[in-house]
Formats: C-alpha cells, structure tokens, sequence
C-alpha cells in the first residue's frame, strides 16, 4: 500500500460519516491494492467518504448483496 495512505490514514482515521460501517479488508500479497467492504443505507455517504481518500485513492465501487439475499431473490 502506498506510504502517503497509510501515513493518512494513522493520522486521520477511516474519515466514515455516521452511517457508513467498515465491514473489513483485505490488502494483495504485494500491497498494491486493497480491497474493503462499507456497509450503508444510503449511497451519498458512501460518497463522502470517497471524496474525503480522492486525493491519495483511487476507487471502484461494486455494490454487493450478502448470498442469502441472492439465493431468496431479495435485496436491501
């Protein structure tokens, strides 16, 4: 992972608005990317939190509903 991140983030915190839960994350074998799952109710604060990393982050969002929603054919 970059040193500019994770100096950030050590200094900043995760910067999620009220709302927006960390999930958990997992970083490649040669930390180039990471991988994180948020969980919320309502998309713009997904969106905040992205413009508060833009600056040191690049993101692709890829909503996601939990298997057993997929196998009953509901979704949040």
């Amino acid at each position: 992972m970059h040193v500019r991140y994770t100096t950030a983030f050590r200094q900043r915190g995760r910067l999620a608005p009220p709302g927006l839960a960390y999930v958990n994350s997992w970083v490649a074998s040669d930390l180039t990317r990471c991988y994180q799952v948020m969980e919320c109710d309502d998309r713009a604060l997904l969106e905040q939190w992205i413009a508060a990393w833009e600056d040191l982050v690049d993101f692709e969002v890829h909503p996601v509903i939990t298997s057993a929603e997929a196998f009953s054919g509901t979704s949040r």
